[in-house]
């Protein structure tokens, strides 16, 4: 039985841009303890392959984390098929704000050694040891308070299209970067009531055991998170505390909250919160590009990177990858490329 995608990435897309039906984009995790991954990956993936399911799921002996898009016609087939399962029954089920149906193009279900990748020994603190759970109203009603500490707990990327008024949101590029920093930050609030979020709770469940092993006493979570906000919100007719978009890991990048954009073009800073890798693949950047700027670099995020990608193909390989450090050194140089984009222009978006 296949249990991989063996089709050519153009292909697929090509295919669910003719798709004549709709599709609905969710996600859910639970952090649960499954004994074999591996035979779990495949039974999965031979089950939601039959429903012409796409996605991204992570399995992990912790358990499992999915961001998914499924056939409308199929939905109540996939949710009897999540509940039919001791793994997954009565799992919590989130729905995108902004959903097109292009989301993802193919399945995708990876065994991993950790759900979200944090660098943490988790023996060194009870994993179990999380912060209160708050539900959206409740959530709301701390934020608006404004006698709070709110921090974002998503990278840096993510909370630069959108976050809620008056978070801390650092300037971190990994999850694991953002617990120190957050801790660092904090040191001296350990008495304070900490709210922290995240997309859909699932980084919250570990940040708030690990700020709790580090001295802090009130430490409480979104529930759901900014998914199941957004979509409560709504419901109560409430104004959002939430202005700009949620970054979301897949196809569409990002989906509006309450129609704001915060962010700002990296290269003329002009308002704009639409992400872009770099189409320079020895950078690959990501970074936030208004539809000028993108037609005036070719989609690149700076000069050199234009004129790398566009070099012809009997340059020296030393002046097609001169840049190329971006990528090679790792993510010392990226974060430092990026902070330097982002506050050059910001002050030239700043004067126009």
């Amino acid at each position: 039985m296949q249990l991989h995608n063996l089709i050519d990435r153009k292909v697929l897309i090509e295919n669910l841009m003719s798709e004549k039906f709709t599709r609905k984009t969710i996600s859910f995790y639970r952090y649960i303890i499954i004994d074999n991954p591996r035979e779990f990956r495949d039974q999965l993936y031979s089950k939601w392959s039959g429903m012409n399911c796409f996605g991204r799921v992570y399995i992990a002996r912790e358990g499992i984390n999915a961001q998914m898009s499924v056939p409308e016609e199929r939905r109540a087939d996939f949710l009897l098929s999540l509940n039919n399962d001791p793994i997954l029954d009565q799992i919590p089920v989130k729905y995108a704000i902004e959903d097109n149906g292009k989301s993802f193009y193919k399945l995708s279900i990876k065994v991993k050694a950790k759900l979200v990748a944090d660098g943490l020994d988790d023996d060194a603190f009870d994993v179990t040891n999380v912060g209160r759970h708050l539900d959206a109203k409740e959530f709301h009603d701390l934020v608006g308070s404004g006698k709070h500490i709110v921090v974002d707990m998503r990278n840096h990327y993510e909370s630069e299209i959108g976050h809620f008024k008056g978070a801390v949101c650092p300037e971190a590029d990994t999850f694991r970067e953002e617990l120190t920093m957050v801790t660092e930050l904090l040191k001296d609030q350990k008495e304070a009531k900490i709210l922290i979020y995240c997309t859909g709770g699932i980084r919250c469940e570990k940040a708030s055991a690990y700020l709790k092993h580090h001295g802090f006493k009130d430490v409480n979570q979104l529930h759901g998170g900014i998914l199941e906000y957004a979509g409560k919100i709504k419901q109560l007719n409430l104004s959002s505390h939430f202005t700009g978009k949620n970054f979301v890991f897949d196809g569409r990048m990002g989906e509006s909250v309450d129609g704001q954009v915060i962010a700002k073009c990296h290269q003329c800073g002009k308002p704009c919160d639409v992400h872009s890798n770099c189409a320079n693949e020895l950078c690959h950047l990501l970074f936030i590009q208004c539809s000028e700027c993108a037609g005036r670099f070719d989609g690149c995020c700076s000069k050199e990177c234009c004129d790398q990608k566009n070099a012809s193909e009997n340059e020296p390989a030393i002046i097609r990858k001169g840049i190329g450090n971006k990528s090679g050194d790792g993510d010392v140089y990226r974060k430092s490329f990026r902070l330097a984009l982002k506050s050059e222009h910001a002050v030239a978006g700043s004067s126009e």
